[in-house]
């Protein structure tokens, strides 16, 4: 579909991949809600667009905050025929020392968040035989160590988006889930300003796993997969590989070419978290703390 004359919505709109999705839409002629919980970032961005774009800050874990945000977003641009739900987070820590709360909010904003996200978008969608574009992650089939409550919350966003594509289908929704590897965003730049065992770990990758996209790039894949209504988005596209070769990262294969490294890493990525003294970026933990 053209997404000229088409009303997109977008979470995590303040910045990163779905700031600059919003400009690229706009640039094909459609007209953005930004939905996010930065009201500061939200009317910049609102503004660089220019008229006829509204934002609403708004919270995916609450069910009620995003609702008010999504149907505010169809009633004042007439409607909704997309829907990004691209909000998300990436704590710190491994498995053995995490932040319990940091922990479940991750869960409640990548995964709760999405369904909350969906629920309040689904009527509009049926009324425009619409369609929704999940942002999961490579993560979701391709866990490392450090990532466990980022892979687990990305893996279940992917699976929500699968079991919901089989339900509305006859509705005339269409459902797709995104996949990018790294993107040059600012979630990626702090994990790494933050942690250099996370720098390490991320070079001692194979390919694809290490490979990073710009966040220009990135938003020009998620808008043609809009466009073709798609499945699935692969950011960059031999990220399909680890998609059909899911299992192989998990494999005892990998597991042994990567023991050396992790020996090693995750003893300092523990210490370097406990260190921090928080569990996710200083511009997150503040955000998630609201």
């Amino acid at each position: 579909m053209s997404m000229s004359g088409k009303v997109v919505a977008i979470t995590g709109a303040a910045r990163g991949i779905g700031a600059q999705t919003a400009r690229d839409l706009v640039r094909k002629g459609a007209r953005v809600a930004l939905i996010g919980l930065e009201p500061d970032e939200l009317a910049s961005v609102a503004a660089e667009l220019g008229t006829g774009h509204p934002w609403f800050e708004a919270d995916v874990t609450d069910p009620e905050s995003i609702k008010a945000a999504i149907d505010e977003s169809a009633r004042q641009l007439g409607g909704l025929d997309v829907v990004m739900a691209n909000a998300g987070v990436a704590p710190y820590g491994t498995v053995r020392d995490h932040d319990p709360r940091t922990f479940t909010k991750t869960v409640d904003v990548n995964l709760n968040g999405v369904f909350h996200t969906a629920r309040a978008a689904l009527p509009h969608l049926v009324e425009r035989r619409g369609y929704l574009l999940v942002v999961s992650s490579l993560s979701a089939f391709a866990p490392i160590g450090g990532m466990a409550a980022y892979t687990a919350s990305k893996a279940g966003s992917e699976a929500l988006a699968s079991a919901l594509s089989s339900e509305v289908g006859h509705l005339g929704v269409a459902v797709g889930s995104a996949h990018p590897s790294w993107v040059d965003t600012d979630l990626v730049r702090d994990v790494s300003a933050d942690l250099p065992s996370f720098r390490a770990m991320r070079a001692k990758l194979p390919w694809p796993m290490h490979s990073t996209t710009n966040v220009v790039d990135c938003s020009r894949a998620f808008v043609a997969g809009m466009e073709r209504r798609a499945r699935r988005v692969y950011v960059p596209r031999s990220v399909m590989l680890m998609h059909w070769l899911r299992n192989l990262p998990a494999s005892r294969l990998v597991e042994r070419l990567m023991r050396p490294t992790v020996r090693k890493l995750m003893p300092r990525m523990e210490a370097e978290v406990a260190e921090l003294g928080r569990g996710f970026s200083a511009r997150n933990d503040k955000l998630q703390r609201k």
